[in-house]
C-alpha cells in the first residue's frame, strides 16, 4: 500500500540530520509542527490544513521535526525540546525563513512555545492545539491517553490494529481514524525507532509563558485524553495577548476532527 505514503519534498542537512520539509504556495511562511506519537508525520497532522492556508495568499511549510516522518531518527540521543527546537530552527535557515507564524499541536505546540521564547524576531503570532510542555512530566503520563501510547509502542512495537487503537485515543469521533490514515501512519512507524519517545525530554516551561511576546491563539478539545485542558487556562492567565477556543465533542485533534471550523479561525487569525 505505498500510494498512502505521505508525499516526500525537500530534505535540508542540519548539522549531522537531515530534517524533511513539505512547502505549498506562497506569500507569508505558516510553519507547521506536528504531535508527537507512532507514525506521526506533518503531512499526516495537517493535510487538511494545507489548501485554506495556500489559498488565503500564504505559504505553508510543514516540517518533520527530528525522530518523525522522513527526518533522520538517531537512536543515541535524548529527544529534548532543545534538539526539536534547534533542529527545526536549522531547517528554517536553511529555507531562508526569518519571519513566520507558527502553528503546533502537541509536542508540536510546545516546540513552538521553545522557538516563541528563544526567537522573538522570528515568530510573529503562535497558533497551537493542545500544546505539550506546560505541566509536569507525572501529569501527562497520567493522562489515559498518553499512557496508552507510551505502553504500546515503546514496551511491544505496533501492528495496524495496534496503531487504530491508538489513534482512537486521539480524537472524540473513530471514523476519523480511516484506513487510509493508518496505513500513512505505519509507513512511518516501521521505520521509528521506540526511543523518540522512551527518550523523549520536554521539560514543564509554565514558568516562561509570561515571557511570549507574540500573539497566542489556541484551540482545545474537551474531550481531550492527551493533554489536560486545564493548560489553556494556564496560557490565558500567563500571555498578555492570548485567546482561546475550547470545542465540545472534540478530542486531541482539533484540526482534524473540526478541520473546517479550525480552518476558518485559522485564516481570520492570519489576516
Amino acid at each position: 500500500m505505498s500510494n498512502h505514503k505521505p508525499p516526500q519534498g525537500e530534505t535540508v542537512t542540519v548539522g549531522e540530520y537531515q530534517i524533511h520539509t513539505l512547502s505549498y504556495g506562497s506569500g507569508p511562511a505558516v510553519v507547521f509542527l506536528h504531535g508527537s506519537g507512532p507514525g506521526a508525520s506533518a503531512y499526516s497532522n495537517f493535510k487538511l490544513n494545507i489548501d485554506a492556508v495556500v489559498n488565503a495568499g500564504h505559504r505553508a511549510v510543514l516540517i518533520d521535526m527530528i525522530g518523525f516522518g522522513y527526518s533522520s531518527k538517531p537512536t543515541d540521543c535524548d529527544y529534548t525540546t532543545a534538539l526539536f527546537a534547534d533542529t527545526t530552527k536549522g531547517a528554517l535557515d536553511a529555507l531562508g525563513i526569518d519571519k513566520c507564524s507558527l502553528v503546533g499541536n502537541s509536542l508540536g505546540g510546545a516546540i513552538c512555545i521553545r522557538l516563541a521564547l528563544d526567537n522573538p524576531a522570528m515568530v510573529e503570532r503562535l497558533i497551537m492545539m493542545a500544546p505539550g510542555g506546560i505541566e509536569e512530566k507525572e501529569t501527562y503520563f497520567a493522562m489515559p491517553g498518553i499512557a496508552k501510547m507510551v505502553s504500546s509502542f515503546v514496551d511491544g512495537g505496533l501492528d495496524r490494529d495496534g496503531l487504530r487503537n491508538v489513534l482512537h485515543t486521539l480524537v472524540f469521533d473513530n471514523s476519523v481514524v480511516t484506513d487510509e490514515l493508518v496505513e500513512e501512519r505505519f509507513c512511518i512507524l516501521e521505520n521509528q525507532p521506540p526511543e523518540v519517545l522512551s527518550r523523549m525530554i520536554v521539560p514543564n516551561m509554565d514558568a516562561e509563558l509570561k515571557n511570549i511576546s507574540c500573539p497566542v491563539y489556541g484551540f482545545w478539545g474537551e474531550q481531550d485524553e492527551m493533554t489536560p485542558v486545564s493548560g489553556a487556562h494556564k496560557l490565558l492567565q500567563a500571555c498578555p495577548d492570548c485567546q482561546f477556543t475550547l470545542l465540545a465533542n472534540c478530542g486531541h485533534w482539533v484540526m482534524v476532527e473540526h478541520d473546517q471550523l479550525f480552518n476558518k479561525h485559522l485564516i481570520d487569525i492570519l489576516s
